[in-house]
């Protein structure tokens, strides 16, 4: 109806880069749209999103399934939570991050001039530090948990779980 000929990708960006809520929701009532869209410059929804603080924006996107938290963008190499940092209303920066964080953004990809996210807080933004470090914290916590999940349905450790008869 409203497509003008953009395709849903098109539309699923520019819903993103205007924080079109309506237009977001049509596109992904719709379907037939890839959510790790990229344009031109390597920028997704998400970054869009994060970049701009676009907190309902960014929850519809993170609330898909398919949607890849840490895709990198051509010009910097910055991931949608390294374009969060540079938002300068401190309590809508810290919404953001949080919820890249809780959807499993990575603190460790290193941006084009090699700068992790912790690189690129200021120290004084205590706030935000203290989100990446629990952060880093429960990724690695999770990774020797996910060892345990896959025994569930085993009484006893098996390995790869490769070998059933």
């Amino acid at each position: 109806m409203a497509s003008d000929g953009a395709t849903n990708n098109e539309r699923l960006l520019a819903a993103a880069r205007s924080d079109n809520e309506d237009m977001l929701l049509e596109v992904f009532d719709e379907g037939k749209f890839d959510i790790n869209a990229q344009d031109g410059l390597g920028n997704t929804a998400l970054h869009y999103a994060a970049s701009n603080g676009y907190l309902e924006i960014l929850e519809h996107i993170l609330e898909h399934e398919d949607c890849d938290v840490d895709p990198q963008n051509r010009m910097e190499k910055a991931t949608p939570l390294h374009l969060a940092l540079r938002i300068e209303d401190q309590d809508l920066r810290t919404a953001v991050v949080s919820s890249l964080l809780e959807a499993g953004a990575d603190t460790r990809i290193k941006d084009k001039n090699g700068e992790t996210v912790f690189d690129l807080v200021s120290p004084e933004d205590t706030e935000i530090r203290t989100l990446l470090r629990k952060s880093q914290a429960q990724a690695s916590i999770s990774k020797d948990d996910v060892a345990d999940d896959d025994d569930d349905d085993e009484g006893e450790y098996s390995g790869s779980g490769s070998d059933e008869e």
